[in-house]
Formats: structure tokens, C-alpha cells, sequence
């Protein structure tokens, strides 16, 4: 029976990739454009990034506070900043851009200063009426002024809420059809409907707007990311194809590089379309991330090939030798990878889920697709020219070789020294971290929403809805007094938290009416007493069925009541403290037996996001060690070689942790990622170095200083071109607009970097200071993948292709 990843085992893999060449590429050819016709199913994601599992508390509080009083999150604000607004034209023109919002079907409302209504006692029917502001237009100067007495000092309902009284900013508030928010309808009409509208107001008035509001900005942020995956996936190509070059100059082996990782580009795409997932902030990052991680596959094979023609002159011997003695290598390699990226498949977050899924199968894929197609072409190409093959002669290789050579067997004292000053740094500098849950942190910080973000939390204290939620566990009892006193008393609460807006709920609509019903005297403006509840509330009920007071803040059986507030974009530990502080006087006014009362929202969704992945890294990152070293025991059957591998690949991460606590980068969702990605990938180089020791092994009768140093002079070349190019191909991320996209490939390039050198030097000199202990032949004369003795030409098998 065929013993898998053997000698024997590839070189049957190898007879059957050689024998079936046409096969093989009309095989792929066809797959190919069977997943390309997956390409109609992908769709890029219409809602934000929900980091926690979907039976998640959180997220179950929110759904049940979505199913009481529908979508959130579906407010557009538009604002002006600007005197000269309060003027007869301007400020008719800024109410006919309001109104002519109303036309479209994607939107439920629209409340601008025209639309605001005076709440006026009808004593005649014991009922309260409403009267517009502005009947009609503005027709004088004398009306501007008497409206802005009246927003601004007769009625403090309306305070803060379409104005900022000290700054006299005006702002206009667009609710969307909440069946559309989630849908590309919502994209189609921000893109096409109200920037243009919008735009055209501008030029028209000389006036600055300023919009805001989740809907738009999360149709802006979109956006950009569909606009960034061409250039990611052009500048990987360019970079690392250039890398490529300059390493082989060779245009014959560059154009194959990037035919192999455009297919595996193509065949990502047709995996997320085929099962059916958004294209997300995450899963955009995939295809180059494949270009990045295929380049050095083609690295390794190619330049194994062109280092056994120098070597013996024989094409089909050179290409029988790529498959056996660095296909499996590379099968390891490409394993781990996709195993770092394996691991948030259990991170229970749909989102990490799907990406990790996409990940780790597009990786296995782009493998296979080196490990078939590059042989296969190289069958039809001619013999290598010398001036193909120069590269492997190139002096100042030659030298960084040497270099290598002589740091790991004169200057071992001084790598372990440095090694443990930069541990015993890291560790220092890791206890710096801050952790970081800022919902636009990671956005263009120099984009026009971004600036119009900031603008809103200037003028009216932030953007991002924060809710909570009364069950009165009965119904009706919203309208009792007593509760209603207990809002009263949370929303003071609110108030006094500069980190948020001020609030509106049922409260302020019962001040209001009392303020009606005493004729619209500003010091009525607060709860009725008991004795006066009953009359006021008799108005109240009899205006029903011409003003819905109560609509949008209690729900329709009486039993539920929310008060709105909007929180100003801040971190995850600002966040916590100001939960622990409004939940002590939640827990102070509402008495357990009487109410339930639960604060959600999209930002406090997106908070406890960030912290459950914080809280799931070491599980995440743990899992990655745990798998990376079960297939090191599996390759190697030693547990001293499992501890010696990993050990230069834990350092690294090490590093660029203490890196980020110093340079002050936060643990945030993009820089979570950081780590398992980058384990992955490093111990690639772990993998190719030690698969050639043990062959180098076998090669020199157990000599372990020979092996190590021949090891280290023939994959140590290879090892230095991968990572270049995964350095630079990383680095591509730091050209995007998003700050977590930014760090996500600079931390990366610096820890691969690392990684390098760790791998380089440190690996090499562990294994010469543990030999004795590690050498031991009985142990390694037990067949273990990738034991593949280098043959005699005479030996070697001649096949037919």
C-alpha cells in the first residue's frame, strides 16, 4: 500500500502530472470557467461588519429591539453650517431640497425646519393641534428672525434636534424606507439620487452640506473598498511579478508566476461566488492576498528547477526532482498558511468565518495550481539559456550566504543575546497595547464622510445610534407616570455624558404637551404632576387620529418604550466605562421585579465586537500554534524539533506586538488578524528549511554541522526571495485608504521580516546548539515525509513527456 507524502508517494504524483500534461490543463482550463460562471453570484455586503456570533447576547438583544421598533439605523442628516442659510432665498431653497426627498419611494420621511409642527392646545375639543412653523415659504427677513426665536427659545423640544442653537447649525433628517437599508436599493439611491441632488444644491447656493448618517456613510465606505480591490489586486501583481525579475530576469518564468496566480485569483472569486458570501471589508482583501502567497510557491519550484539543470543538465530529471523533493515541502507550507487563516472558522463571527473559509481553500488551491502548471509548462519550454540560470551565481547572494554562514557558526552567542533583548523589549512593549473598538478608526481619515463624521460630533455629539430599551412588563405601562419619572431620571443621566447626544424619547413628548397645554410657556416644559397627567393625557389620546404622538418611541401594545441617543466615536475602553456607569443608574431607577431595561445599538454592537475578538485571539492564535505544530511532529516525529521550529516563528510575533504597544497601534479587528496570518506564513520558511536539513541528513550520514550548513546555503536563497516578495507584496495594504488595511500589511511585512531573519539565523543556530540532543539517528532513520535521499542520475527514472 502507498504510504502518503512518501518518496514513493510523489513520485508517483510526479509520473502523474508529467504523463498527462493536455489533460491536466484542459482540466484546469475547464474548472476555470466553471468558476467564472460563479462570478454573477458575488455581491458586495450592504451592512456593517458584525464581528460577534449571531446567538450572541448582544447580538440577540438588538435583533429583539429590530423586531419592537424596526431598523435603527436608517437616518441620513444633512447639515449646513453657514449664517448666510438664514436667509429668504437660502433657506427656502435648503427647505425645497428637503421636500423634494419626499418624492422618492426609498424614503418613509423627511424633517427639515419646514416640517416642524407647533403643538397647540385645541381647548374647544379637548385635543391637541398641530401648526406648522412655516405655512408656506419664507416671504421676509421679520419671519426668519421670529422662527429662530421660536427654535430657539420657546420650544426646547426641538433643541439640538434639526439645530445647534449656539452655532446655528441647520441640519435636515432623511429616514429611509427600513426595507431598503440592507439592500443595494439603499446604494443606488445615495449614489444616484441624493449626493447628485445634493451637489447640484451646492453650486446652486455656495453652500457647504455636510451629510451623514450610517446609510450613507456605510454606501461611501463600500464604495471605496470595491474601488480598492483593482488596485490591490494591479500593485500585488506589479510588485511582486517585478520582485520576481529582478531575483530570476527572467520574463519567460515571470510571465508563468503571474499566469499561475491570476488563475488563483480567478478561482477565489469563483469560490466566494459558489458559496454564495458577500464580498466584505475582509474577504476584499483575498485576491492580492493569493497573488502575495502564490508568488513564492512559484519561487521555490522554479528556482529548484533551474538549480537541478545547472546541476545536471537533465529537463525531465529536474522537473521529476521540483514535484518529489519540493512538492511536499510546499504541500506543508501551504498547509499551515491556510491553517493560520483556518482558525476563524472557529471564531463562531459569520464574518471571520467566511473569511477564513475562502482563505484556506483559495490557498490549497493556488498550490495546486503551481504544483500542476508550472512542471507542465517547463515540459514545452526549451532548455533554460545561461543567462536564465546567472542568478543562482550572483556574487552578492554569494555573500549574503556566506554572511548566514559565518553569523551561525562564529556569532551564535550574539544571535541568542540579541534574540532576548528583543524578547524581554517586546514583552515590555507588549503590556502598552491598548485595545481599540473606534467604528471609524480604520476609515479614509482624509475623506470627505469621514470629515463629515467628525462634523456632526462637533455640532450635534455623534452619529452612531446608541438605544435602550424599558420593558414595563405590562401593557400600557409606558404611560404610567412613575415610569415615565424614571426615563425622566436615565435621560438626565445621559445627558451629563459629554460622549453623547442628548436624548429623545415618550418623556419628551408628554414635557411637550405639557408645555401645550399650558399655551406654550417654556417653563412648563417638564412632566405633569399626577393630577395634571390625567387631563393632559386625555388631549393626548384625543388627538390620535390627527397627531401620532407616540410613534417611533412606543411600540403598539404600550409595554416597550426606547430613548434615542447618539454616541461620539470613541474606544472600546471609553465605551466600557460608560456602560458600567449608565447600567449603575439603570440599576438604581429600575427596580429588577418592575422593568427590564437593555442598552444596544449599533455602536454598542460594534464595541462588543471588537472586545469578543480581542477575547478570542489567544484562542484563535493558540489554535494556529497548536495545528502548525501537530504537522511538525507528523513531519519531523520529534518533539525537540517541534519546540526548536517553533520557537523562531513565535519571536517574530513576539516583536511586532511590542512593535504596535510602542507605536501606540491598538488591538482592533484589522490588527487581530495580524498574527495567526502571519504565523501561518512564517513558518513556511521553518517548513523548507527543515525538510531540506532532514534531506541534507541522509545526504551526509547524520552529520548535523554539514546538514545545517548545506541546508542553509541551498533553501537559504529561496527562503530570502520569498520573503522579499511577501515583504513588498504585504506592503501593497499600506497604499489603501483604511487605517486597518494599512496595518494589517505593515504589521505583516514586519513580522515576515522578522520572521526572515529569525529563521535565517536563529533556527540554524538552535539546531547546531541542540545536536547532540536532536541527533539522533535511530529516531531519524524512521521514515518521515519528505525523507527524500538525493538519487544518482543512473537512478533516476526517465519519463516519457
Amino acid at each position: 500500500m502507498l504510504k502518503l507524502f512518501t518518496k514513493d508517494f510523489w513520485d508517483v504524483i510526479a509520473r502523474l502530472i508529467l504523463r498527462n500534461k493536455i489533460g491536466i490543463l484542459v482540466s484546469i482550463i475547464i474548472i476555470t470557467i466553471l468558476f467564472s460562471t460563479q462570478w454573477k453570484n458575488m455581491r458586495f455586503s450592504n451592512t456593517e461588519a458584525n464581528l460577534l456570533p449571531d446567538d450572541h447576547e448582544v447580538n440577540i438583544t438588538y435583533n429583539n429591539f429590530l423586531k419592537t421598533f424596526g431598523e435603527e439605523g436608517n437616518l441620513v442628516i444633512i447639515g449646513v453650517k453657514d449664517s448666510t442659510l438664514l436667509s429668504v432665498d437660502k433657506l427656502n431653497a435648503w427647505n425645497k431640497l428637503a421636500n423634494s426627498f419626499k418624492k422618492y419611494d426609498e424614503v418613509e420621511t423627511v424633517i427639515s425646519v419646514k416640517d416642524l409642527q407647533k403643538l397647540v392646545k385645541d381647548t374647544l375639543h379637548q385635543k391637541f393641534s398641530l401648526q406648522p412653523f412655516i405655512k408656506d415659504s419664507i416671504g421676509s427677513v421679520s419671519q426668519i428672525i421670529e422662527l429662530e426665536d421660536e427654535l430657539f427659545n420657546k420650544y426646547p423640544f426641538y433643541d439640538n434636534f434639526l439645530f445647534n442653537k449656539k452655532t446655528k447649525t441647520i441640519r435636515t433628517i432623511i429616514y429611509l424606507d427600513k426595507a431598503i437599508v440592507n439592500t443595494s436599493a439603499r446604494k443606488e439611491f445615495i449614489l444616484n439620487e441624493l449626493i447628485p441632488k445634493i451637489e447640484d444644491f451646492e453650486i446652486a447656493t455656495n453652500l457647504d452640506v455636510r451629510i451623514s448618517g450610517m446609510p450613507y456613510i456605510r454606501t461611501l465606505n463600500a464604495q471605496l473598498i470595491v474601488d480598492e480591490i483593482v488596485w490591490f489586486v494591479l500593485a500585488a501583481l506589479l510588485v511582486t511579478s517585478l520582485i520576481f525579475f529582478l531575483f530570476f530576469r527572467s520574463f519567460r518564468a515571470t510571465l508563468i508566476s503571474l499566469v499561475v496566480v491570476c488563475i488563483g485569483v480567478m478561482w477565489t472569486l469563483g469560490i466566494i461566488g459558489a458559496l454564495n458570501y458577500e464580498i466584505t471589508v475582509l474577504t476584499a482583501l483575498i485576491p492580492p492576498l493569493i497573488i502575495v502567497i502564490g508568488i513564492p510557491n512559484c519561487i521555490f519550484l522554479i528556482n529548484k528547477y533551474q538549480h537541478e539543470v545547472k546541476l545536471h543538465g537533465n529537463k525531465v530529471k529536474s522537473l521529476q526532482r521540483v514535484i518529489t523533493k519540493i512538492g511536499n515541502a510546499t504541500l506543508m507550507t501551504n498547509v499551515t498558511t491556510a491553517s493560520g487563516f483556518a482558525t476563524f472558522i472557529f471564531t463562531e463571527s459569520t464574518l471571520l468565518k467566511e473569511f477564513g473559509i475562502v482563505a484556506s481553500l483559495s490557498i490549497l488551491s493556488i498550490f495546486i495550481l503551481c504544483l500542476l502548471i508550472i512542471p507542465i509548462i517547463y515540459t514545452f519550454l526549451p532548455y533554460p539559456k545561461d543567462r536564465h540560470l546567472e542568478h543562482l551565481n550572483k556574487r552578492w547572494i554569494g555573500g549574503f550566504v556566506n554572511w548566514m554562514e559565518r553569523m551561525v557558526k562564529h556569532e551564535r552567542i550574539a544571535i541568542y543575546s540579541v534574540a532576548l533583548v528583543l524578547l524581554i523589549v517586546s514583552i515590555i512593549g507588549i503590556y502598552q497595547i491598548k485595545i481599540s473598538g473606534s467604528l471609524i478608526e480604520d476609515m479614509p481619515q482624509n475623506s470627505e464622510f469621514v470629515n463629515d463624521i467628525r462634523f456632526f460630533e462637533d455640532e450635534f455629539n455623534g452619529i452612531m445610534p446608541l438605544e435602550f430599551m424599558i420593558d414595563t412588563k405590562r401593557k400600557q405601562g409606558v404611560m404610567k407616570l412613575s415610569t415615565l419619572r424614571r426615563m425622566d431620571e436615565l435621560q438626565e443621566a445621559i445627558n451629563e455624558t459629554p460622549e453623547l447626544s442628548k436624548p429623545i424619547s415618550v418623556v419628551d413628548l408628554v414635557k411637550y404637551s405639557k408645555q401645550a397645554y399650558y399655551n406654550g410657556n417654556t417653563k412648563f416644559y417638564q412632566l405633569p404632576t399626577s393630577q395634571e397627567n390625567s387631563f393632559i393625557l386625555s388631549y393626548a389620546k384625543n388627538s390620535t387620529s390627527d397627531v401620532d404622538l407616540l410613534k417611533n418611541f412606543v411600540d403598539s401594545t404600550g409595554q416597550y418604550a426606547r430613548i434615542t441617543t447618539f454616541m461620539k466615536d470613541i474606544g472600546t475602553d471609553k465605551m466600557e466605562r460608560i456602560e458600567e456607569n449608565l447600567q449603575s443608574e439603570i440599576d438604581k431607577f429600575f427596580p429588577e421585579e418592575q422593568y427590564n431595561v437593555t442598552m444596544t445599538g449599533k455602536a454598542l454592537v460594534f464595541q462588543k465586537g471588537t472586545t469578543y475578538l480581542v477575547k478570542n485571539l489567544a484562542i484563535s492564535l493558540s489554535l494556529a500554534i497548536l495545528l502548525i505544530a501537530l504537522f511538525m511532529a507528523y513531519m519531523f516525529r520529534s518533539a525537540r524539533m517541534i519546540v526548536v521550529s517553533l520557537i523562531p516563528n513565535l519571536i517574530p510575533l513576539l516583536v511586532t506586538a511590542g512593535l504596535m504597544g510602542y507605536l501606540g497601534v491598538p488591538i482592533k479587528p484589522s490588527t487581530i488578524l495580524v498574527f495567526s496570518i502571519a504565523f501561518g506564513i512564517s513558518v513556511d520558511d521553518t517548513i523548507h528549511f527543515l525538510a531540506k536539513y532532514r534531506q541534507e541528513l541522509q545526504a551526509n550520514n547524520w552529520k548535523i554541522k554539514i546538514s545545517v550548513y548545506g541546508a542553509l546555503r541551498e533553501t537559504g536563497v529561496s527562503m530570502f526571495y520569498t520573503s522579499i516578495v511577501l515583504f513588498f507584496g504585504f506592503s501593497v495594504f499600506t497604499i489603501s485608504s483604511f487605517g486597518g488595511t494599512v496595518a494589517l500589511g505593515a504589521l505583516v511585512s514586519a513580522t515576515l521580516l522578522f520572521a526572515m531573519l529569525s529563521n535565517l539565523l536563529l533556527l540554524p543556530s538552535l539546531l547546531l546548539s541542540l545536536e547532540r540532543s536532536i541527533a539522533n539517528k535511530e529516531v531519524l532513520k524512521e521514515p518521515a515525509i519528505n525523507i527524500i535521499p538525493e538519487e544518482d542520475e543512473t537512478e533516476e527514472e526517465n519519463f516519457n513527456i
